[in-house]
């Protein structure tokens, strides 16, 4: 697979999204997007001549988990490689400052985002919640305003100090190019549901 370019089925290729990975794809020498999907349309058959699918949809998780017992499948609420490394980085600040520190997330989108919390959001309550063995939810504040693609900051406060891990998005191409690095790296993995943390091997 190293000498040939890897064939991608590109589905919700004339979303935002869809359109940004498709412009970044076309500068990497290793993808082709060898045939896009939109909706209604029928994956199956460009799927026989793809490598790998590439989706932007809401699927159900299911749905996701059933198919990855027969084919590998990178599944993640952001394929952003900066905001998995601040997944990895909340678990590791967690495990380090104990109970003794508060934490508390503020994420702020663009006013036309629908969904509040974000999915990025409670990925990063989830990390926090399971480094801690807690069940109580982890406090969440959601600003929509202007139009800021993403923003998502982890603030720990303790005794005397307080501590803040923030990542910032720029562009949507963050998140293009994580999906693409992702398409590459499950090429030949065995069967399963991998996370971007099992991609950049945190």
């Amino acid at each position: 697979m190293k000498n040939s370019r890897i064939r991608v089925l590109l589905i919700g290729a004339a979303g935002r999204m869809g359109k940004t990975i498709n412009a970044l794809a076309n500068g990497d020498p290793n993808i082709d997007i060898a045939a896009r999907c939109d909706l209604g349309d029928s994956i199956e058959p460009p799927m026989k001549n793809c490598d790998v699918a590439i989706d932007h949809s809401q699927e159900q998780r299911r749905i996701i988990e059933e198919t990855a017992r027969s084919v590998p499948i990178v599944l993640a609420s952001n394929f952003s490689i900066g905001v998995n490394v601040l997944f990895w980085l909340t678990r590791k600040a967690a495990d380090q400052l104990g109970g003794d520190f508060d934490a508390e997330i503020i994420e702020t989108h663009h006013k036309m985002k629908k969904d509040a919390p974000s999915g990025t959001a409670k990925t990063l309550a989830e990390v926090l919640k399971a480094a801690r063995k807690m069940q109580s939810e982890i406090p969440i504040r959601s600003i929509r305003e202007g139009d800021v693609v993403g923003e998502h900051k982890v603030i720990f406060s303790g005794p005397s100090e307080r501590l803040e891990l923030t990542h910032s998005a720029a562009s949507r191409e963050i998140f293009a190019r994580g999906a693409l690095r992702a398409a590459k790296w499950v090429i030949g993995k065995p069967a399963g549901l991998y996370s971007m943390q099992d991609v950049l091997g945190l």
